[in-house]
């Protein structure tokens, strides 16, 4: 460094294409898709399961698929679509991958009447 800024070429350092990659697991991916889609939305509806997700990474492109359970009734498109632009823009910001694609799968609907009707059994 010969100002204190960055390496000088020629000097000894080496060129960043030589100095190797970062390589991010795509369990690691996955982790940062299903924590987003959490965020997207206002919460695990009562006894359902937190989302999943799943990822396939090649040359810095993610498909991401996530699985996740819903209250009934909501706004189940405007939940997915909420979850698949957060997906989207998380993968991006943390892994620094490219997201074309978020395939949304809802599980299963927790079903709100249901509940209070169950509740209602229980003495």
């Amino acid at each position: 460094m010969a100002d204190g800024g960055a390496p000088t070429e020629g000097r000894g350092s080496v060129a960043a294409a030589e100095r190797g990659a970062t390589a991010i697991a795509d369990r690691v991916v996955a982790k940062i898709a299903a924590r987003a889609a959490r965020e997207a939305l206002d919460g695990v509806p009562e006894g359902g399961a937190p989302p999943r997700a799943t990822v396939t990474v090649h040359h810095d492109v993610a498909r991401v698929r996530v699985s996740l359970e819903l209250d009934y009734p909501s706004d189940i498109g405007g939940q997915c679509g909420a979850v698949r632009h957060r997906v989207a823009e998380r993968v991006e910001a943390l892994a620094g991958m490219d997201v074309p694609e978020v395939a949304v799968q809802v599980e299963r609907l927790h079903s709100v009447h249901s509940r209070r009707a169950a509740q209602g059994r229980i003495r």
